[in-house]
């Protein structure tokens, strides 16, 4: 039952927190709802949850025109997969945060959607600092430059920062990821380059380090949904 799945990751992130000395309610559960179908999410709203993270615009897009009613209640999407440039547009009408900007021109493209509706978007900086070749992300040797270019821009709010560390078996193999990426996060605010200090990383099987190494929000699948459904 996806209830008592909600109340075990819930139950991970407290015991996380506490280990760091932090307040679980401080650590936002993205409940990544990518592959699954509407009714998924309306079982997880049941349960408690409200932000979710969707990978695709294109597959998004249905599955947000059918629960205008949750979203009336306070659901919230979140873009927490690689985002096209050409599909910037929408994207800013869909999301009301985007974790996965990796460059300058794709944060004006968001920018220049976001000032045509009048609202300010919510978005994070994707860093890859693995340098792996199949993920996207700004290389830590670019990052300040990335956020400096972005400075200016009206209609994007740069929140903070996220991540995604390279797989492994053992979950405290992304802690040296987690931790350098909130040194980048607080000498970016220091900077003055940051306009929130968020830190989106950790997943199904890494949450709890990255939660100990500072996490505003987790993005977890699996745990709550199960196996992903495959497209046909």
């Amino acid at each position: 039952m996806i209830e008592d799945r909600v109340a075990a990751v819930r139950d991970q992130i407290a015991r996380a927190a506490a280990r760091a000395g932090r307040r679980p309610e401080d650590v936002v559960l993205v409940a990544v709802s990518k592959t699954f179908p509407a009714e998924s999410v309306r079982e997880a709203f049941a349960a408690g949850l409200r932000v979710f993270g969707e990978n695709k615009v294109q597959e998004a897009e249905g599955k947000i025109a059918s629960l205008g009613d949750l979203i009336a209640q306070g659901v919230r999407f979140h873009l927490v997969g690689h985002l096209q440039g050409n599909k910037a547009k929408r994207a800013a009408t869909l999301f009301d945060c985007i974790h996965s900007v990796d460059g300058v021109d794709l944060a004006r493209r968001l920018d220049a959607a976001a000032a045509e509706r009048r609202s300010v978007l919510r978005v994070m900086v994707q860093v890859d600092l693995a340098g792996e070749a199949t993920k996207h992300g700004v290389g830590e040797a670019d990052l300040f430059r990335v956020l400096e270019g972005v400075r200016g821009l009206a209609f994007l709010r740069v929140e903070g920062l996220m991540i995604l560390p390279p797989l492994a078996a053992d979950p405290d193999a992304g802690r040296p990821y987690f931790r350098r990426l909130r040194e980048l996060r607080d000498e970016g605010i220091a900077r003055g380059l940051l306009q929130g200090s968020e830190l989106s990383m950790g997943m199904s099987h890494d949450l709890e380090p990255a939660i100990e190494e500072g996490a505003t929000l987790v993005r977890v699948g699996t745990a709550l949904f199960g196996e992903r459904v495959r497209p046909q």
